[in-house]
């Protein structure tokens, strides 16, 4: 069995080797969770519901260590890091209180009744990716197993430390074992494996949207469920009616933050050609005061790029853009990549159309509200973006007409547990977050009951 070596981004140290594992390892995975479904799933809702909760609390707890560990194996600042574990926990919360809320109806039929059933599906394999390891496992892990079913949970390879510990702690809070299963190893041994085999009913990815497109193929050929959180290229539309400081002042966290490793980031910002000059000028400003530095320091606003690698395919864009603005970056080991602003002409740029996944926003002018419509949905994706304007039936006309899936209006924050999440286009398929991710996450069986003598 081979084993993977963790570097620490910031310091290029490796920090711990874990065995990959291989296709053999996961169908016994695969096996437990199976065998732990009939287990789960004859647990009263209450208890069900008390144990998630325990569970959520034990997150909570560990909360500072597992911030530090995610700070130390991806690059992302301890004080997202710490906020990302507490994520974790506020969906187990969200979802233990789901567990006695969601259920079926009764409908009048003729001569009898008619019962409705969501079922769990069984076993669920869950990918999650390297840029928000832990929270992203654990928006997978609430709606899962507050459905029923078991979880088989891939942790990116790269980024594994806090879904293994995530899956300790699950032991720890009670939740029975095989309910919650980690296993590290590749997408080819273990992903892969989730979408061949027959017992897994459903797969659940976060990821680019060239393997979603394969694992969707995949699943195809077992008619399998799936939820597919791809790829993004979000637009950040700016009018001239808009509080242009509070818009400026906003935007470098919303395409910087982790590093720009997120689908989410606007890393579009489209300006009203009146306000162009002036709204560059704000943002410019606000970007010098977004400070790069050792991401375990509370006065980093960002950190190193996650891997070499990485921080090489992200040079593929950068290197030789003509920039309006580029940080400085600290010396030494670590993955650093500036902080940059670009304006390019070409509507063709690789920049302007592909997915970064760093650092880098570029400024494009628009016309009218007709003009930042077509731009903004000149794209393959459709994940997020952001309206700035003080014209509420403005907001209201562009939300509607903007290709996206999840929308913000004077602000960039857009994603919270209570509330659907997901993409158009080519951005994904299904939804997390909110009761409505159950759906995805179980079966509805009808019972007819004759009534008739």
């Amino acid at each position: 069995m081979p084993n993977v070596t963790l570097y620490n981004p910031t310091t290029e140290e490796a920090i711990s080797t874990l065995p990959s594992a291989s296709v053999e390892e996961t169908d016994a995975v695969i096996a437990k969770a199976k065998a732990a479904g009939p287990v789960w799933r004859a647990i009263a809702p209450a208890d069900r519901a008390r144990l998630m909760r325990r569970y959520a609390d034990v997150i909570a707890d560990h909360a500072q260590e597992l911030g530090e560990m995610e700070t130390r194996n991806m690059g992302m600042t301890i004080g997202n890091s710490v906020w990302c574990a507490n994520n974790a926990s506020n969906v187990m919360h969200y979802f233990a209180g789901a567990i006695e809320k969601f259920g079926g109806s009764t409908l009048p039929v003729a001569s009898g009744v008619n019962l409705t059933f969501p079922e769990p599906l069984g076993v669920v394999g869950l990918i999650a990716p390297w840029n928000f390891p832990m929270m992203m496992a654990g928006w997978k892990l609430g709606p899962a197993i507050a459905a029923g079913n078991t979880a088989v949970l891939k942790p990116a390879e790269i980024t594994p430390h806090t879904s293994v510990r995530l899956g300790e702690l699950a032991l720890e809070a009670g939740i029975p074992e095989g309910v919650i299963n980690v296993v590290v190893g590749s997408g080819g041994n273990v992903g892969w494996r989730f979408v061949t085999h027959p017992d897994v009913r459903k797969v659940s990815f976060t990821g680019s949207t060239e393997v979603g497109k394969r694992i969707m193929a995949g699943c195809a050929e077992q008619v399998k469920r799936v939820t597919l959180e791809l790829g993004g290229k979000s637009a950040n539309i700016v009018f001239a009616d808009a509080d242009l400081e509070k818009a400026a002042a906003a935007a470098p966290g919303a395409v910087f933050d982790n590093s720009g490793q997120d689908c989410c980031a606007r890393s579009r910002i489209l300006v009203e050609r009146s306000a162009f000059d002036r709204f560059l000028q704000l943002l410019i400003a606000a970007a010098k005061e977004f400070t790069i530095g050792d991401p375990m320091l509370p006065s980093s606003a960002m950190g190193p790029l996650v891997t070499k690698e990485h921080l090489a395919t992200v040079r593929s864009f950068s290197d030789g853009l003509d920039t309006v603005f580029t940080s400085d970056v600290p010396t030494g080991p670590g993955y650093w990549h500036p902080t940059m602003i670009a304006t390019p002409t070409d509507a063709n740029a690789r920049v302007v159309r592909e997915e970064v996944f760093g650092p880098v926003v570029v400024v494009i002018p628009f016309d009218d509200e007709a003009d930042a419509i077509r731009i903004a949905n000149d794209t393959e994706y459709g994940l997020s973006g952001s309206i700035w304007t003080r014209d509420g039936a403005k907001a209201l006309r562009v939300s509607r007409a903007m290709e996206a899936g999840t929308i913000s209006v004077n602000s960039n924050s857009s994603v919270r547990y209570w509330t659907p999440f997901g993409g158009f286009k080519q951005s994904g398929l299904g939804r997390e977050h909110s009761m409505r991710v159950l759906d995805h996450y179980t079966e509805l069986k009808n019972v007819f009951i004759s009534t008739e003598a």
